[in-house]
């Protein structure tokens, strides 16, 4: 081999190595990632509307409340305030008499939070009712008007055999958004308190303006 084509052999080894590199990074291939798991969305304590599922991203969204003029009313001697939350406009125990108390929570939120058949059925699933068609909404309320503000009241009982629950609730749209009085406890608790309940809602009205 002649000096010439020695060193012209040389000369090629880096442009070799150079090629082999490059093949290398070319067909290397990175992992794909995995999705991440998304939040679920939990149950919501207070009795108020769930969080809206316009996406995966929303479900551990707080549902915001109402603002603006209110409400007031006036309890029962014997209910006994609990701490409210950012969630409840009011909270009370009702005496159980021995056995357990029941809860009455009042809330309330911007908008018509679904509708009203929307909200009667989220109150018979946490009875474990089956929903109602909007054909037989009527027939299942009852209404009552008291100075301007007109309720939507509502009597549910699940079937439960053992240890029945009950809700007796009542919905009334106010200043551009809807208001909720919800008693949930055993059933005979509820059905005894109901004419305590009806006469609470006559005490409900527009807040006093500073």
């Amino acid at each position: 081999m002649t000096v010439r084509r020695f060193l012209s052999a040389l000369a090629a080894v880096p442009l070799f190595l150079a090629a082999c590199r490059k093949a290398e990074v070319t067909s290397y291939r990175v992992p794909k990632e995995a999705d991440p798991q998304l939040p679920m969305a939990g149950a919501d304590a207070s009795g108020g509307p769930a969080a809206p599922m316009a996406g995966a991203g929303m479900a551990s969204t707080a549902v915001p409340t109402a603002d603006g003029p209110g409400l007031a009313w006036t309890a029962p001697a014997d209910w006994k305030v609990k701490a409210a939350s950012a969630m409840r406009k009011g909270s009370y125990a009702v005496p159980g008499h021995g056995g357990p108390d029941g809860d009455l929570s009042i809330t309330a939120f911007p908008g018509d939070v679904g509708g009203e058949l929307a909200n009667v059925n989220r109150w018979r699933g946490q009875v474990q009712l089956p929903p109602l068609a909007e054909a037989d909404l009527a027939q299942a309320v009852s209404r009552a008007t008291h100075g301007s503000l007109q309720f939507t009241i509502v009597e549910l009982t699940s079937p439960s055999a053992d240890h029945p629950q009950a809700i007796l609730g009542a919905i009334v749209l106010y200043n551009g958004g809807t208001w909720f009085f919800k008693l949930l406890g055993p059933a005979p608790l509820v059905a005894q308190t109901k004419p305590a309940f009806l006469q609470f809602l006559q005490t409900v009205q527009p807040a006093a303006q500073p």
